[in-house]
């Protein structure tokens, strides 16, 4: 890689059009949520809270959606959130954000996702064996390595990832849509089918008292539900690789938000028709699509969801590939990153060196997570509360990594969203291409129920948000003692 002056600092070619950056938001979003969470989020007990737990997240993002749209269009560049609190809240809040990102949420993200495309893979190699192919730590290789071929793969060009994404994201909601119709195609075309589906399991449809419904299982599964909207912003930190910004950033936001809600509403009322709630609760070692489709179609029926949610998974792990780089990117150009970090490759015009940094440090937290699976450490007391480090019982690696990466993600997810309250003043007298309908309103509503989910997440995750903030406090510290002068300089 050639050295580049911090005076001229590198620019990344407009070369990802509509569809592609549409593609980014879906294929982003849709991974292995919609296929897994919704075991987690049937312990509210009814199924009317279900579905509207599923629409009212969706309507949430959509209201985000609606307000960051106008944040991109103002700032259309490298970086995305990091790019909007550093000009609202000052440089400390984009460094915070970059730390925090890096070390928990985006590479926590990639080491869940490349979790469970490992575990579909085994799905079909036990499939076809009869039993496990893989031992742990097998599986913990596989991982591994699929994160590492796909850095090498949007190291080599933007345009070829997002080619790949576009072509991946048509087939994962050709899948999805396939899941929603399925129950009624076999009815259709099956005289004895294995299971009929009924509206029974979708009994009670709503709580016969109100005042018993525990709303704090409701909010923890909330947060699982985010996970599976959790990508949405994905679009902004490439806004500046992406042609005709001011239009292509809020049409990429909007459809593909409305999209995803509603191909996860009817994805979810679709496996009610099939699998009780007590059974969604107690799933033997596979996803909830796959046992969706087994009891439809057998043993076939398992080896075509494995299939499909690997290819959602890698589809999602290549979004994720393509989009986390540009943080540490734009942290590199502003000096709040080693300055390396913002070198594009000679050839490829590709922040390739910030690419295999991300992926080198998500490989290295699935070996660590992998070594707290198997081995027992010792609790201790922190601010009054004991903490076990440990996981909890029958808890998965896949959700230990989204629980990490959550309660970072949503804190800072909803202060980029607030920055429209910054920004929308100082733009007031500018003629803006797109502006958030019905402000101040939308983008309130959004704050004010994120930080209530961060508020019930506090209380029921505690450890998980107690170390999340632990990660903020030791990036203020850095940032303080490290940073702050060098950055200026």
């Amino acid at each position: 890689m050639n050295s580049q002056n911090p005076a001229e600092p590198s620019q990344l070619p407009r070369v990802l059009g509509p569809w592609m950056a549409i593609a980014i938001v879906i294929g982003t979003v849709i991974g292995s949520g919609v296929f897994k969470k919704a075991a987690s989020v049937a312990q509210i007990p009814d199924f009317g809270l279900v579905m509207a737990a599923w629409v009212l997240a969706g309507i949430l993002t959509l209201f985000g959606a609606l307000a960051l749209a106008e944040v991109a269009v103002l700032l259309p560049r490298a970086g995305g959130n990091y790019v909007y609190l550093k000009e609202s809240y000052g440089r400390p809040a984009g460094f915070l954000w970059g730390w925090v990102e890096f070390w928990m949420i985006r590479a926590g993200s990639i080491a869940g996702l490349a979790t469970v495309f490992t575990m579909s893979i085994h799905d079909v190699l036990r499939q076809a064996r009869g039993g496990d192919v893989l031992t742990f730590w097998q599986k913990q290789a596989m991982t591994m390595t699929i994160i590492f071929a796909l850095s090498l793969l949007n190291a080599r060009g933007t345009r070829l990832g997002g080619i790949l994404q576009v072509v991946v994201t048509t087939v994962k909601v050709a899948s999805l849509l396939l899941v929603a119709l399925l129950p009624f195609l076999v009815i259709a075309l099956d005289s004895t089918p294995r299971v009929v589906p009924t509206t029974a399991n979708m009994s009670p449809t709503w709580p016969s008292d109100w005042s018993s419904v525990n709303w704090s299982v409701f909010g923890g599964a909330l947060v699982g539900i985010f996970f599976a909207y959790h990508g949405w912003m994905n679009i902004a930190p490439v806004a500046e690789d992406v042609t005709n910004p001011h239009r292509n950033l809020p049409l990429a936001l909007l459809v593909g938000v409305c999209t995803c809600i509603v191909l996860y509403v009817s994805a979810n009322a679709a496996y009610y028709l099939i699998i009780p709630r007590n059974d969604l609760l107690n799933i033997p070692e596979r996803t909830v699509v796959g046992e969706f489709s087994y009891r439809l179609l057998g043993d076939f029926g398992l080896m075509a969801a494995s299939c499909a949610v690997m290819i959602s998974v890698f589809g999602a792990l290549n979004g994720n590939l393509l989009v986390g780089p540009r943080l540490l990117f734009a942290m590199g150009r502003d000096g709040l990153a080693p300055r390396s970090l913002a070198e594009l490759h000679p050839r490829y015009l590709t922040p390739a060196r910030a690419t295999f940094v991300l992926a080198g440090w998500a490989i290295l937290l699935v070996f660590l997570a992998s070594l707290l699976t198997q081995n027992r450490l010792p609790s201790f007391s922190l601010l009054g509360w004991t903490i076990d480090p440990n996981l909890p019982p029958k808890k998965e690696l896949f959700d230990v990594f989204t629980d990490f990466a959550m309660f970072g993600a949503i804190s800072f997810e909803t202060l980029a969203v607030a920055s429209l309250f910054v920004l929308r003043p100082r733009t007031k007298n500018e003629k803006v291409p797109y502006r958030c309908p019905f402000y101040p309103w939308l983008p309130i509503v959004y704050v004010v129920c994120m930080s209530a989910v961060l508020i019930n997440m506090f209380w029921t995750q505690r450890t998980e948000s107690l170390i999340g903030l632990g990660f903020m406090f030791v990036g203020f510290i850095v940032y303080a003692v490290f940073v702050r002068k060098v950055g200026r300089n």
